[in-house]
């Protein structure tokens, strides 16, 4: 096995650079050592990578969706995880501390004392592990919470269980969708067409789904996943489509999953009924929005902020993409080496010109 470990690392906003690192020992108290089969993509990876999260943590070797076999695993993290050498893993972005009244109570999305982050912000006395998934291995903390996936799919599938299980818990668990419900998808990416699935399969009964001019092919793949409407935003207004399609009642649920654009929250509380839940779940770069409460207050919404994914979401998202039930490989449209991260980054966030990208993966193999 080779004694150093190729990673790219984030060093600034679209400034990322190849570095070395020693490979790792795995002591009998440590976690694991993953090789990173794949990694997927992010939204918000590609506003980490344009300075629009700013620039804690950084240098940091982002990816927080890998994909992975456990090459070495201390006894106690064995143990704990149920899990061996030689097994494929999908691993949480969160490191949890597991002994705080939150992580006791099932609430770790919210640990008081959490160890770090895989791809994401550390602490700085990890500073210079490997913890992100743009590398050919990754360093597993003992409190790093993973989940076996079968080897029999192949990689680029199987690691979509992020966008799937964020699909699934912001559209089922925060929205509330179920049978006969009417849903609004503001933004057709990958959680957006994840929220489709989701609520087709739960038999939702109007699906509403939104993008750009740009995004064609997202809405046509939206409506082959179950979106009985699709509104390019640049060419008819949302809102007045929506109203139009129910009657002037407004939807049951509106997900917003768009990166960084305000409107679509404006848009999603005129969108939604009396009484109906709003979903937020697209980071907007810590910019303002000016909102009318009074709306709120009047139509007696539910408004619920979606932060990632936790276990039971990615246990629901795994056993969608064993299943074999669903066209998956209709969203996964793009695969890198190491060597062409910025290139992939770009690629999702829109700036290739004559490509476009949905699910878009790293796989230091290549």
């Amino acid at each position: 096995m080779a004694d150093m470990v190729r990673a790219v690392v984030q060093t600034g906003p679209r400034q990322m650079e190849m570095r070395e690192y020693p490979r790792p020992v795995i002591g009998p108290d440590d976690g694991a050592l993953l090789r990173v089969e794949a990694c997927g993509i992010c939204g918000s990876d590609v506003e980490q990578y344009k300075g629009a999260m700013g620039s804690r943590g950084l240098p940091m070797i982002p990816g927080h969706e890998p994909l992975g076999i456990i090459e070495e695993i201390s006894p106690a993290a064995a143990r704990r995880w149920g899990v061996s050498a030689g097994m494929r893993v999908a691993v949480e972005i969160l490191i949890p501390c597991r002994s705080c009244d939150r992580c006791l109570a099932g609430r770790y999305m919210n640990c008081k004392n959490r160890v770090g982050s895989h791809g994401g912000f550390n602490p700085p006395e990890r500073a210079g592990l490997l913890t992100g998934g743009y590398a050919e291995y990754m360093q597993l903390h003992p409190n790093s919470i993973v989940h076996p996936v079968s080897n029999d799919l192949p990689a680029e599938i199987a690691v979509m269980y992020n966008p799937l299980g964020a699909g699934v818990r912001w559209a089922l668990e925060y929205g509330g969708v179920r049978l006969g419900s009417s849903v609004l998808v503001l933004g057709a990416g990958q959680r957006g067409l994840a929220a489709i699935l989701a609520a087709r399969y739960v038999g939702a009964g109007l699906i509403v789904a939104t993008g750009l001019t740009r995004d064609a092919r997202k809405l046509e793949l939206a409506r082959e996943f179950g979106a009985d409407v699709t509104i390019d935003v640049e060419e008819e207004d949302t809102v007045a489509r929506v109203r139009e399609l129910t009657g002037g009642d407004g939807v049951d649920v509106v997900l917003d999953l768009t990166p960084m654009a305000q409107q679509p929250v404006r848009d999603a509380i005129e969108a939604v009924r009396w009484g109906g839940t709003i979903v937020l779940a697209g980071l907007k770069g810590h910019k303002e929005i000016p909102l009318v409460t009074d709306a709120l207050i009047n139509k007696a919404l539910t408004v619920k902020g979606a932060f990632s994914v936790d276990a039971s979401g990615y246990t629901d998202a795994i056993k969608l993409i064993e299943s074999g039930k669903f066209p998956l490989e209709k969203m996964q449209t793009h695969k890198y080496g190491l060597d062409d991260v910025e290139h992939a980054i770009r690629l999702l966030a829109g700036e290739v010109p004559g490509e476009e990208g949905i699910h878009v993966a790293i796989m230091p193999g290549r």
